[in-house]
Order: structure tokens, then C-alpha cells, then sequence
């Protein structure tokens, strides 16, 4: 628990925060050092609740995934992976966990193309440091009695996108598939990509719905808790990819 919050505090906005607050704490003592770091943290919180930074951060992250590196496929997709995301308490005592807000995207995306396409469904990810339940389990769930799809396989085991890729890909090579459609958030897609490509496992982007097209007018900017959130997502990715790319190049 203690490295998810460690790790958290170091995403912005996040760390903007704990930098404005350090940066007060601090005029207490040293004001000049204390006011700058508050002004330039408070700053840059500013920009990144703004709908104009916050779309342009967003759609600069979806389009990293058609720099990705991909494997050849040698053949069409035989089945839908769906990357696990969050998991939300069902406010009912006895009630099992459900899809939080971006897995439910997957979800209804992956249902979609089953309806479409009659492919099998592969759902990905193990338990969280906040979760009892894993992200397979609630999204296969989801599937089955919210959208009557049908889930063949589930891989609970993976705590991030690498191991979503590394231990989803042997599971289809043992049932004879080839390659498969991958389903995440367009701002997800690269790391998803750059993740498969690693373990050699041929996959085809299949994205949720991207954002919609930012009207013009003076509210792109003032600040706004949707644009925050837009801003969090983007820059954990580009964050993300940075550190994947390093760490398993070598797989």
C-alpha cells in the first residue's frame, strides 16, 4: 500500500499538490523559496485542470500508439483481449466489487465486438493493493450479466500492462490463436502495444471511443475537475511508457 501511494503522489497533478503544500509549509520558514514553489506548483495545476492543456496532453498520448513497434500477424484476429482497469466497491454489504468507470468502457467495447465479430474474450488483470476481488473476475462479471457476452478465459494474475501482455499471450498460443484484438482507452494503447510487442505476441488495437472534438470558447480556459482528470490520465501514461521502455526492452 505504501508504494501505491508513493507512486500516485509522484503523478501530477498529484505532485502538484504536494508541492504547493510543501511549498506553503516552507514560507513558514523560507519565504521566498516557500512562495515560489507554491506559485509555480499552484501554476501548473492551473494549466492541467484547463481543457485546452488537458486535450491537447490526451490526444498527444493517443497518438503515441502509432509509433509502437508491432509484431506481424500471420493471421486475422482469433480472439479479444480486454485489459483489466479499476474496480469500485458496489456500495452494497455482501455485493461483490464491480467495473469501475474505465473498465466498464472495455467492457462494453469488447461486448461489441463479440456481438460483431463472434470472437472469443480473453480478460486480463489480477488483484489491486485496494481490491479483494480481481480485475478479471469483476469484468468478466460485467460482461456476462450486463452485456450477455461470453468470457472464455481469464488471466488474474497480472499487476500492470506488461504482465497483462506477458501472461495473456501463452494462454492464446496454448488454445491455438495467433493474434488477437487488444481493447483499452486510446491513451492506453501504446503502453498496451509496446507491452505485446515485447512478449511477441501479435495484437490489433481495438480502442474505446476517443474524446470528443474541444469546442472553441473561453470556458477551454478555466479550470475544471473532468479536464484534471483527463490531464492525470495522460501524463501517468506518458510516465508509464517512459519507464517501460527502459525497464522491459529486454522482456
Amino acid at each position: 500500500m505504501a508504494h501505491a501511494i508513493s507512486y500516485s503522489s509522484l503523478i501530477p497533478p498529484n505532485l502538484f499538490i504536494l508541492a504547493a503544500l510543501i511549498g506553503t509549509l516552507l514560507a513558514w520558514r523560507s519565504r521566498r523559496f516557500g512562495l515560489w514553489l507554491a506559485t509555480a506548483a499552484i501554476g501548473c495545476l492551473y494549466l492541467l485542470s484547463t481543457p485546452i492543456v488537458a486535450h491537447w496532453l490526451i490526444r498527444a498520448t493517443d497518438a503515441l500508439a502509432g509509433a509502437m513497434p508491432r509484431v506481424a500477424a500471420n493471421a486475422p484476429p482469433g480472439a479479444i483481449i480486454v485489459l483489466g482497469g479499476d474496480i469500485a466497491d458496489s456500495g452494497v454489504p455482501g455485493e461483490p466489487e464491480q467495473v469501475g468507470q474505465v473498465a466498464l468502457e472495455r467492457v462494453a467495447k469488447a461486448a461489441q465486438l463479440q456481438q460483431r465479430l463472434g470472437l472469443p474474450i480473453l480478460v486480463s488483470g489480477g488483484a489491486t493493493s485496494y481490491s479483494f476481488d480481481t480485475s478479471a473476475a469483476t469484468m468478466s462479471r460485467a460482461l456476462e450479466s450486463d452485456f450477455r457476452a461470453s468470457v472464455r478465459w481469464r488471466e488474474d494474475r497480472s499487476r500492470n500492462t506488461y504482465q497483462n501482455a506477458a501472461f495473456s499471450a501463452p494462454i492464446l498460443r496454448r488454445a491455438g490463436i495467433s493474434a488477437a484484438l487488444v481493447v483499452t482507452q486510446p491513451w492506453h494503447m501504446a503502453r498496451a502495444l509496446w507491452s505485446f510487442d515485447v512478449v511477441g505476441y501479435p495484437v490489433v488495437p481495438a480502442p474505446t471511443p476517443s474524446a470528443q472534438i474541444l469546442p472553441r470558447s473561453a470556458g477551454m480556459l478555466l479550470p475544471q475537475v473532468p479536464a484534471l482528470l483527463e490531464s492525470y490520465y495522460a501524463l501517468h501514461e506518458m510516465i508509464g511508457l517512459a519507464w517501460y521502455l527502459g525497464r522491459y526492452r529486454h522482456g
